[in-house]
């Protein structure tokens, strides 16, 4: 693989590495998805946290120009989101 090529998380070719994780680490991803999915399990979650990395960039920088987000303004929010809606469990 070309050390000077430009690829997004998740494009171009595979490359084979060399991971240590600790014992219960790696059983609990082989439980999950057998001997041979470890490579794809590991591949997505780097990409989901490359990811939250990202965002969490992002949400610095926000809070760099206006300021950290006001507390009890998103836990309102939280409950809006999350309140129960009519009718939501009959579609469930």
């Amino acid at each position: 693989m070309a050390d000077d090529a430009d690829f997004l998380p998740g494009d171009g070719p595979s490359s084979g590495i060399s991971v240590s994780l600790t014992a219960g680490t790696l059983q609990a991803i082989r439980e999950r998805v057998g001997r041979r999915g470890v490579s794809a399990y590991l591949e997505r979650a780097a990409q989901r946290q490359i990811e939250r990395d990202a965002l969490d960039e992002l949400i610095a920088d926000f809070d760099k120009i206006h300021g950290p987000a006001d507390p009890e303004a998103v836990a309102a929010k939280r409950a809006k989101l999350t309140e129960a809606h009519p009718g939501a469990e009959a579609a469930a």
